[in-house]
This record gives C-alpha cells, sequence and structure tokens, in this order.
C-alpha cells in the first residue's frame, strides 16, 4: 500500500510502498501522535526502514492496498 508523509519545513513529502496493513500503519501513526513513541517507523517493500520523528509530522496520508502488477517489468 501506498503511504505518504508529510514533514514539516520540508518541500517534499515521502513516499513509500508498505507491505504493512492500513490497521498497522495506522497504529504506528496514532503511538507516535500520542507520545507513546518518539519515532514513527514503517517499512517499506525492500525491507528499508523509514524513521521520522514524531514532533516533525504533519500529515500521514494512507493509500489502498496495491493491487498485483501486471507487466514485463523487472521487480
Amino acid at each position: 500500500m501506498e503511504v505518504k508523509i508529510g514533514v514539516q519545513h520540508a518541500p517534499r513529502e515521502i513516499v513509500l510502498e508498505s507491505g504493512q496493513t492500513a490497521e498497522e500503519v495506522e497504529s504506528a501513526v496514532a503511538a507516535a501522535l500520542s507520545g507513546k513513541a518518539q519515532l514513527l517507523s514503517l517499512v517499506d517493500d525492500h525491507g528499508r526502514k523509514v524513521l521520522v520523528p514524531a514532533e516533525r509530522l504533519a500529515y500521514v496520508e494512507i493509500g489502498e492496498p496495491s493491487r498485483g502488477k501486471v507487466g514485463f517489468s523487472a521487480l
């Protein structure tokens, strides 16, 4: 699923494809905003971890689950 993260004082948003469910992403964002966690931590499809300081979060947009891709592109 596609996740877009807006960061305060940054000209661009962070966009990543994550294998996490919408509920997992939402609970991670809620924990960061409530003060239970100092960082928003998400993992993308390639296994890379994205860390954003909770006090710098502007918004988080959670997209729909990605469907199977069709085509001849490399994985």
